[in-house]
């Protein structure tokens, strides 16, 4: 009896974990289909027309992808040998939040509308459909947005302060009667105006008010290329790095610098080696 259900468990792992085979990879097909069919009848839920007139059956539809999810993160959990792994992992967690907004919707009315998430779920088409170098370069961005995290948070703190000073000082300026209530509102007004969304629900009456907005809004212009270079610097940085990996030495002469599909070296000729 034990041997026959680890053979199950071994063919449900292949179904469902494998996806270089015939039947995982149409196991992860449809569960992209299904993924993004449960998604859909969410959005079309959220439409008061199309929910007046077929409410009942997207909520069947909506609690029949629910079950078959749910179904589903049972069985990856049952033929795995180290369950807890692909629940702590990205996937598994992603997996886990894609049908619970069903059940709390039992507790809290609208909550299944979170159920959105799944969308999440279609990142396994990279897996499925063996895209590893897309993957590479997510890494690249990933690792460039870890290693300029510090200046970034640098560069906010800053900013943040700057936001509190603008919105203290049009408190003191404009005043209650002019809209500026408090200091949290006032600041609220600098955040929109330094970020030029300008929302116009708050303005300055008086000229003082306007001359301190034009310097609110000129400094806006000018910070929001900081980032972006912080980014961009750490994002040169990666590829460099990227680059001089995929570079291969020859193994005669030992002239570096060959691309990662080079067969032949450019000084001596010799085959190179495979690349890993």
């Amino acid at each position: 009896m034990r041997a026959r259900i680890e053979g199950w468990r071994h063919t449900l792992y292949q179904i469902i974990y494998q996806s270089n085979t015939p039947i995982g990879r149409g196991f992860d097909i449809a569960l992209m289909v299904l993924i993004l069919a449960s998604v859909l009848t969410i959005m079309l839920d959220s439409v008061a027309e199309i929910n007046q007139e077929y409410g009942k059956e997207l909520y069947a539809a909506e609690w029949l992808f629910t079950v078959l999810f749910t179904l589903e993160y049972g069985l990856r959990i049952f033929c795995i040998h180290k369950p807890i792994k692909y629940i702590v992992s990205f996937y598994g967690i992603i997996d886990l939040l894609s049908i619970t907004p069903s059940y709390l919707s039992l507790f809290l009315p609208g909550a299944h509308y979170l159920q959105v998430i799944r969308i999440l779920r279609v990142l396994r088409i990279f897996r499925v459909l063996k895209l590893v170098r897309f993957i590479n370069q997510a890494n690249i961005l990933v690792n460039a947005l870890l290693a300029s995290r510090l200046k970034i948070a640098i560069f906010m703190f800053t900013i943040s302060t700057l936001l509190i000073v603008f919105g203290s000082t049009m408190y003191l300026i404009e005043g209650p009667e002019n809209g500026f209530t408090n200091i949290p509102v006032s600041i609220y007004w600098s955040v929109v105006t330094l970020t030029t969304v300008g929302f116009g629900d708050i303005t300055p009456k008086t000229d003082l008010g306007r001359a301190v907005s034009a310097i609110v809004m000129i400094t806006g212009y000018a910070i929001i290329a900081v980032p972006t270079g912080i980014f961009t610097a750490e994002l040169s940085k990666e590829m460099k790095k990227q680059r001089k990996a995929d570079q291969r030495t020859c193994p005669r002469c030992r002239h570096p610098g060959h691309e990662k599909d080079a067969n032949y070296c450019r000084i001596c000729g010799m085959e190179l080696p495979p690349s890993h």
